[in-house]
């Protein structure tokens, strides 16, 4: 079969965030406009400047594992666990059982993944053997001698960014394409787009496709504080993330996994799946001068793609970070593509529900979306009470709105300036 006449589709979704452990639960906080930022309890944030997030206030990986997989937990950080169990949930809700209905070769895993700051116990003993009477200051010698050996000796495998994918494709048997992006705020969308590519060009049929983070320790809370433009809104977290507000202060931080089951449409249809949506069009860009000619440029390159204009979009699904410059360098790029468009295309920013999940947070705030065109209603975005007139986009807030078109477009940018879109379309009379 050509490459050109493949269609690659969506037919499984895991998610787990701070609003919910799987999409039902996801879907029925969305739609009641219930969002997940709060007091962080993972562990004591009281000596922090910051001490709000979007946490998961349950998560158990054992529950998402046979029994005897269970033992590789030890050897999973957070966010790998946060991925293995979306997913666990991802393959459910597609109705599939890989290892029965799947040829193991024409199965693949893209994921994208961040940097996973390791849990202060692992290190501690080794911290405290080489520490000296000087605060701050470690004898190097002594690390070397004392301090290493302590340090249990697959350390290292528990943190890397490429586990997620790893974990994933030995628990399942999946032999085919595999790979790991690790570009921040938008890995998981350049994920998808590369796994889009792969199913359209015959490289496989079935691919599980996604992205997971957890910046809630204290060892990565304390970076965050130091370096990121963070909210302080520690007295009212539920209104902390304002995205596109005039008194927005700044990010929250968030934690989740979301897996997209990512499948080709005649692979699909033989098997009888339920299909939630199709992957028509994909775009990347880089704006190191942060102008908003990247979110053009991505935007564009994905309707292209798709064969689409900017009036036939439903909605935008908004990187919404609520900082205030990159906010207002988003909605300068969406202006330019979607301005003229009558009427005004609305913007959805989830991170008002569930904060800014990294590297997961692209395809987590895209399964939002699709759910949004599942049930037919648009959620509205938390928060924006006082719209800024310097972004000039148009933000759907309050109840849901009906889908009224069938493609939404979701953005995702990084704070270096590597952008990138993706164009979702609703395939009447599927699903």
């Amino acid at each position: 079969m050509a490459a050109s006449s493949r269609r690659a589709v969506l037919t499984g979704i895991g998610v787990l965030n701070a609003i919910g452990l799987d999409h039902s639960s996801v879907w029925t906080s969305l739609s009641q406009g219930r969002g997940g930022i709060r007091p962080i309890q993972t562990f004591d944030a009281s000596g922090l400047p910051v001490r709000i997030a979007g946490e998961i206030p349950s998560f158990d990986g054992k529950a998402y594992l046979e029994k005897e997989q269970r033992k590789g937990l030890r050897m999973m950080a957070r966010p790998i666990q946060l991925a293995v169990a979306a997913a666990q949930k991802a393959l459910e809700d597609a109705r599939i059982n890989p290892k029965k209905d799947l040829d193991p070769t024409r199965f693949g895993v893209e994921f994208g993944s961040g940097l996973m700051a390791t849990d202060l116990t692992e290190i501690a003993d080794a911290a405290s053997v080489s520490a000296t009477p000087q605060p701050g200051v470690v004898d190097l010698h002594r690390w070397g001698e004392k301090g290493l050996p302590v340090i249990q000796p697959l350390w290292m495998l528990k943190y890397l960014p490429n586990m997620m994918a790893c974990h994933i494709s030995i628990l399942h048997d999946a032999q085919g394409p595999n790979n790991t992006i690790t570009e921040s705020d938008v890995a998981s969308l350049l994920a998808l787009s590369e796994a889009y590519h792969i199913v359209r060009r015959n490289g496989a049929d079935f691919m599980l496709v996604g992205g997971a983070e957890s910046k809630l320790n204290p060892l990565s809370m304390v970076r965050q504080c130091l370096f990121e433009p963070l909210s302080h809104r520690n007295d009212d977290p539920a209104h902390a993330c304002r995205p596109f507000d005039r008194d927005r202060d700044g990010l929250v931080l968030g934690e989740g996994g979301t897996v997209l089951a990512l499948e080709d449409l005649e692979h699909a249809r033989r098997r009888g799946a339920r299909i939630y949506a199709e992957v028509t069009g994909v775009g990347a860009s880089f704006d190191s001068g942060r102008s908003g000619q990247g979110v053009v440029r991505a935007i564009s390159a994905a309707l292209r793609m798709a064969q689409i204009a900017p009036s036939d979009v439903d909605h935008i699904n908004a990187h919404g970070l609520a900082s205030i410059p990159s906010d207002l360098y988003e909605a300068r790029g969406l202006y330019e593509v979607f301005g003229k468009c009558q009427p005004t295309i609305p913007v959805f920013a989830p991170k008002s529900y569930i904060g800014n999940l990294g590297a997961g947070g692209g395809v987590a705030e895209l399964a939002a979306s699709v759910l949004a065109m599942h049930h037919g209603q648009l959620p509205g975005t938390l928060n924006h009470e006082h719209p800024d007139p310097e972004c000039p986009v148009t933000v759907h807030t309050g109840a849901p709105r009906p889908v009224q078109r069938d493609h939404f477009v979701k953005v995702g940018f990084t704070q270096n300036g590597q952008c990138a879109a993706v164009v979702i379309k609703r395939i009447p009379g599927e699903g």
